[in-house]
């Protein structure tokens, strides 16, 4: 499908896609709240010059955004840009090994469009069989104990994991963001929901383990042995320095030390060791408190106001069928989500593990790189509107696989893996402050390209904790304990001077440079009355599309370099830029979200909330060489859905399309989607197969 052509006199007042029923159920509306960070964290303009144009580059190496007569990042002057203009009219006409296929182009369609050549088919969906007695899926006649053994709502994070001896067999583990009680039950009241619709929301979130198999039609699921679901209410252990501590105690856990279930589960990454990490996200906007209600005590109200949390009814009211999720009954229950959840797929017994040493905030996720002499880091991301990117360098090394003999599911024997467990239990958390040499004056929030000719700079991970073997920690930041530095991992980096970012999501490190990639979703508050302005990093006041950050980091060390790869938004908008290509043959990107790669080197997005009025979808972008910054779109989710995962290897692409028909005038009983199966059928969140027969993708 050939990319439509570009209007070049588009109006630039794009706004996010996103529903309010969206925002609502998942994040807790947080858009229409104040912004939880409320520190005088620095920003650029009040920075001193710290390195010198000359001396950032020769340290960095970092690629510089070109400039011309042309210039792409020119200011706006109004709701009808200019015609885009290359940056490079010898752009080569050949696209960049793994992205040859066909653009597809923006759309609205109630479907997933895919390149001309290519196949799909739904892999798994909301409702259907994870595990033995599971009843097929009937939306008239749900049950909490039916839902437990189904496949769950919302799907987001998805790896795949082949299993040794059986090459056309691997493991699925996906994760389930939230639940919309709107679009799951027909007739439902917001102001009073039943006891049977708080037990099926419930065991619809968590994580699922599914075995595939590969066959001609795609990727099919099969009733194996290491399927599981894990649920809002399946019981995990804290470790760290925040586990047992006087924050995280309830009457039902007086050790604090168990906790019942894990929810919001968004972003995520595979281990080298076989497991699963997921990030908790948008874990505040489950507990709520009755009308009238107070906090406990003042410290634990500033403690509630800087993660978003209300003393006030929640939107789903479950804090009316269960005290653990009412703040005034249970103030600590809160501070036991938020945190790395890591699981074993290989072992459906296994028991899952929260990491507190790797902070508490609102994470999308936590990619792992591993570092030349073996030290595994950690980047993650905090998805809120003016918070920070973070990263874990653990002091422990992975252990190898054991021998044959003793190998269990995974190829690791049960004392390697016991140890690998335990590697993000034990190292140092960081935090990002960014600087840069570009005059305050010359960055005004229009996006205008600075007179350097980039947006570029230097950073340093200042650190925050640093944690040992069984959960003993040592502060780095003065007036904060180690526990509260694990458990309000917000207040540590707020005192200690982090670069306030816009809505930092996926974080991940390119498997063939190093460099490492940030999603930088949108924030429409930046340069709002009393919100941070534009900097160099984040250049734009009222960013509805958002950039992708470009880091080359010393991965054990405190100090890098970054730049701006892509300014996201209509091409022909004179403040986006696409890494220096010609903007007349890029395919349109707003709202980075999650981030993986190719065997190519490839950097692949998906998206979510897409504010140039098309759906969602998922790009390729080019990252080296002379097609640096070439974007083109591999396919798009349906009508009112989110692009989510993705998982790209050579014959497959797998994506989770998550609630398709998500719309604020729509709900179950008055469908705008009826995705994936047609004709009357109920819109289902699923994970799609995306391949070519007897091809490898983009090639």
């Amino acid at each position: 499908m050939a990319l439509v052509p570009l209007n070049l006199f588009v109006s630039h007042n794009e706004k996010s896609k996103r529903q309010h029923v969206t925002c609502v159920y998942r994040c807790g509306d947080a858009c229409s709240k104040p912004v939880p960070n409320r520190s005088d964290n620095e920003y650029f303009g009040d920075i001193a010059q710290v390195v010198s144009r000359r001396s950032m580059l020769q340290a960095g190496g970092v690629a510089v955004l070109a400039v011309g007569a042309g210039s792409v990042l020119a200011a706006c002057s109004g709701d009808t840009p200019p015609a885009a203009t290359s940056t490079d009219s010898a752009a080569p006409a050949e696209p960049s090994p793994g992205m040859n296929f066909a653009t597809v182009a923006p759309n609205s369609e109630d479907a997933v469009v895919i390149p001309d050549g290519y196949k799909q088919a739904v892999v798994i969906g909301w409702g259907d069989p994870v595990l033995p007695g599971a009843p097929v899926f009937d939306v008239t006649a749900q049950t909490a104990a039916a839902q437990r053994r189904q496949f769950g709502f919302n799907t987001d994070y998805a790896a795949l994991l082949p299993i040794d001896g059986t090459p056309d067999r691997f493991l699925l583990v996906t994760s389930f963001e939230y639940t919309t009680p709107q679009f799951m039950f027909s007739g439902y009241n917001a102001d009073a929901p039943t006891r049977e619709q708080y037990d099926i929301e419930i065991a619809a979130h968590g994580l699922a383990v599914v075995e595939v198999e590969r066959s001609p039609a795609g990727l099919r699921p099969v009733m194996g042995r290491y399927n599981r679901r894990v649920t809002g209410d399946t019981p995990m252990v804290l470790t760290g320095p925040g586990a047992g501590s006087e924050f995280v105690k309830t009457a039902a856990d007086p050790d604090g030390r168990t906790v019942a279930g894990t929810l919001n589960n968004c972003g995520g990454a595979l281990t080298p060791w076989g497991t699963v990490l997921s990030g908790e996200e948008n874990f505040n906007q489950y507990f709520g408190a009755t009308e009238g209600g107070s906090a406990p005590n003042p410290v634990a109200a500033d403690r509630f106001d800087r993660y978003g949390l209300s003393i006030e009814p929640s939107e789903r009211k479950w804090e009316t069928h269960d005290p653990r999720f009412d703040l005034t009954e249970t103030p600590n229950e809160a501070n036991r989500f938020g945190y790395v959840v890591e699981i074993n797929p290989w072992d459906p017994n296994s028991q899952l593990v929260k990491h507190t040493a790797m902070g508490r905030l609102k994470h999308e996720g936590a990619k792992i790189h591993v570092a030349d002499d073996g030290t595994v880091v950690s980047y993650m991301g905090d998805d809120e509107r003016f918070d920070y990117m973070y990263k874990f360098v653990s002091s422990k090394k992975m252990q190898p696989r054991g021998g044959a003999s003793e190998a269990t599911g995974g190829g690791y024997s049960e004392a390697a893996m016991a140890s690998n467990m335990t590697i993000l239990d034990a190292g140092t958390l960081y935090v990002a402050k960014l600087s840069s040499d570009i005059p305050a004056g010359e960055i005004d929030g229009s996006g205008k390209l600075p007179s350097s000719g980039s947006f570029a700079g230097t950073g340093t991970w200042i650190p925050l904790l640093r944690s040992g073997p069984d959960g003993k920690a040592e502060s780095l930041v003065p007036g904060v304990t180690a526990q509260e530095a694990a458990v309000f991992t917000r207040f540590a980096a707020d005192k200690a001077g982090a670069t306030k970012m816009d809505r930092p999501e996926d974080i991940a490190t390119n498997p063939k440079t190093g460099k490492v990639y940030v999603a930088l979703t949108n924030n429409s508050k930046r340069g709002a009355s009393g919100e941070a302005p534009a900097d160099a990093a984040n250049p734009r006041n009222d960013n509805k599309s958002g950039q992708i950050l470009e880091i080359t980091d010393d991965h054990t060390g405190t100090d890098f370099t970054w730049d701006l790869l892509l300014v996201c938004g209509y091409p022909a908008a004179a403040d986006t830029y696409y890494g220096g290509f010609d903007k007349t043959k890029v395919s349109p990107i707003s709202c980075p979200d999650n981030l993986t790669f190719d065997s190519h080197g490839n950097l692949w997005i998906s998206t979510d909330g897409n504010a140039l009025d098309a759906n969602d979808g998922l790009f390729a972008v080019a990252l080296e060489g002379p097609n640096r910054g070439e974007t083109k779109q591999f396919l798009t989710v349906p009508v009112g859905a989110e692009t989510c995962g993705p998982i790209v290897t050579d014959d497959v692409v797998l994506v989770g399309v998550q609630h398709p028909g998500e719309n604020d005038d729509n709900s179950i009983d008055d469908p705008l989607s009826h995705w994936p199966d047609g004709g009357n059928g109920t819109a289902r969140p699923a994970v799609v197969a995306v391949w070519r027969d007897g091809g490898q993708i983009g090639v």
